[in-house]
């Protein structure tokens, strides 16, 4: 058969609008479906029947488990129709805390669509996000196998390998349990992909590539499925992981209708927001299995520990058990600009429509070593409000996404929209620098004298190049100190930002590089350094700050070319 001849189903409607309405009173997340309920039935059945292999006595699901998995695991199955051979649900998020037995979950459900399956020599993948939990998923599904008679005669588990094989004549199957590795999934042709923690995908390089290559095999078996059961991520959410979050949330809320079934245990942001997930009301809201799996005073005691080992482990529990996303508002040690960034956006914001409504603009730069970015940013005056605006640039070479892997899908995300570059040569980030501060400069926006502020270290290229321009090194352009220097600065844009007189394009370099940013006080001071940043980069942010300094001297535009190149050198700073 053809891919072309394959049956194409209609697009169930798997929206929620009520949403939050359901998480705030604990009620099912999953909405009224045809299921086709004998499947539904089966699967459950066979579910239910599986025992806990960790756990004293050995339970049934039956036992220890919970509508809200029973609720999931009819979905799952119950979309498939058994007539068309056709599965009306082909892709599943489910969104759900650490400890709520996620991992034994996903083994126990891999071992139901192996029983399940029709396709002869089916290949079924569970992906997990370790070798170590690879490992611990396989003994999960191992153990249910061997505390079951019929299923030990139906399956044969290969520790070595991994590897569970189903022994059936007429429709044998292999079930694989692997590390979250590109090279070992790319290639694959699994009728059924269940990923056991998404969001370290995004820490991959080609990892798009690898969920593009796992949804495309799901296009020549209309019976299969991905199944994604994860918490959130540590860390803001980046590359496919952002990707597939923002498509379930936009399929929940009803913005987009797709064969994929969300259930997303989040509290609504309203209630998340300046610490309200810390409200012991609210843990039982998006952990399904409190009191069972995981308790309340188990997270409390964490939360505790975390009081005393400081904010990044509290933004870990939060995210890891409480599915709070990471961002602007949750490190208590943020920069304090960080919460009043995201108002200031303007939407149609750009470069562009600075030149033409400035009266008077500045450009600065922070240039980084060959493993760093260069950042670089512009800042205007609206000629009318005398508002603040402000746009940045970054640009990598190449070589820093094998370098830096964690941020790499990050930084490829960043290109593809356009707000950073990435180079093959440092002379090509030098020249497009130069390209902007020749663009203000044409339009008569530079003040006569500093327009220009870098970073007195590591910009000799980029100095010679603007010299070639006609900018005067001391005149058009002038050294920033850096850290305590900038303290000034970091604090006036704070304000600004504040009082809304900064206005910026809503750019996600800057999203990003703002929620990455941490501040610390010292004395009278206020650093943010990339040091504190470590790998998550702001590079861009401190060229805002040192483009801010310039711009705290309330500069007036030279004019036109020859007005700008005809003042006098500025002597001193």
């Amino acid at each position: 058969m053809r891919t072309d001849d394959l049956p194409t189903p209609e697009v169930w409607d798997t929206s929620l609008p009520d949403w939050k309405d359901r998480i705030v009173n604990r009620r099912p997340l999953i909405p009224d479906l045809p299921l086709f309920d004998a499947v539904a039935e089966k699967a459950l059945a066979i579910f239910k029947r599986l025992r806990l292999p960790d756990v004293i006595g050995n339970p049934t699901f039956a036992e220890a488990g919970d509508d809200w998995i029973f609720d999931f695991v009819r979905a799952v199955f119950g979309s498939y129709d058994p007539v068309r051979k056709v599965r009306m649900i082909r892709e599943f998020l489910l969104l759900v805390p650490k400890g709520n037995a996620k991992t034994t979950y996903a083994a126990a459900i891999i071992l139901v669509a192996a029983i399940m399956n029709e396709r002869p020599h089916a290949e079924l993948m569970l992906i997990a996000p370790s070798q170590k939990i690879a490992k611990r998923a396989f003994s999960q599904a191992a153990g249910m196998i061997r505390l079951d008679e019929s299923l030990s005669a139906m399956f044969d588990p290969k520790a070595y390998s991994n590897e569970i094989v189903k022994l059936d004549e007429v429709v044998p199957s292999k079930i694989q349990i692997v590390s979250a590795d590109p090279s070992v999934v790319t290639g694959a042709m699994a009728t059924f992909t269940l990923i056991d923690e998404t969001h370290e995908f995004s820490k991959m390089s080609k990892a798009a590539d690898v969920f593009a290559e796992i949804k495309g095999s799901l296009g020549k078996r209309p019976d299969g499925f991905l199944l994604q059961i994860t918490t959130q991520s540590k860390a803001p959410p980046t590359g496919v992981w952002k990707s597939e979050l923002t498509i379930a949330r936009k399929v929940r809320d009803g913005e987009m209708r797709r064969s994929m079934l969300p259930v997303l245990y989040e509290l609504p942001p309203e209630m998340a927001k300046d610490d309200g997930w810390r409200d012991r009301r609210t843990w039982g809201m998006v952990n399904p299995n409190l009191n069972r799996s995981v308790t309340e005073d188990y997270i409390a005691g964490e939360i505790e520990k975390a009081e005393i080992d400081g904010p990044h482990q509290m933004a870990l529990i939060a995210s890891q058990h409480l599915n709070v996303e990471i961002g602007q508002g949750l490190n208590a040690d943020r920069w304090a600009g960080a919460l009043y960034w995201a108002k200031n956006a303007v939407p149609g914001l750009t470069f562009e429509r600075m030149l033409d409504e400035c009266d008077v603009m500045v450009a600065a730069g922070d240039v980084g070593g060959a493993d760093d970015l260069f950042g670089f940013s512009a800042i205007g005056r609206h000629r009318k409000s005398r508002n603040w605006l402000v746009w940045c640039w970054a640009w990598c070479l190449r070589p820093v996404l094998e370098l830096r892997k964690s941020i790499a899908p990050k930084l490829e995300e960043l290109a593809q929209l356009g707000q950073l570059g990435i180079t093959d040569t440092a002379a090509e980030q030098v020249e497009a620098a130069v390209e902007i501060c020749c663009r203000i400069r044409d339009a008569g926006l530079f003040p006569k004298q500093a327009g220009i502020g870098l970073d007195p270290h590591g910009v000799a290229a980029l100095v010679d190049a603007l010299e070639e321009e006609r900018f005067e090194l001391g005149k058009h352009i002038v050294p920033v100190g850096q850290g305590y220097k900038l303290s000034g600065a970091i604090k006036g844009v704070e304000r600004r930002l504040f009082d809304g007189r900064m206005k910026h394009g809503g750019q996600e370099l800057m999203t990003w590089c703002v929620g990455n940013a941490k501040a610390e006080q010292r004395g009278n001071n206020v650093y943010v350094t990339k040091e504190a940043a470590g790998v998550a980069k702001i590079d861009p942010l401190i060229a805002l700050f040192t483009g801010a300094i310039l711009m705290d001297g309330n500069p007036e535009p030279a004019g036109n070319l020859d007005d700008f190149l005809s003042d006098p050198v500025l002597v001193a700073r």
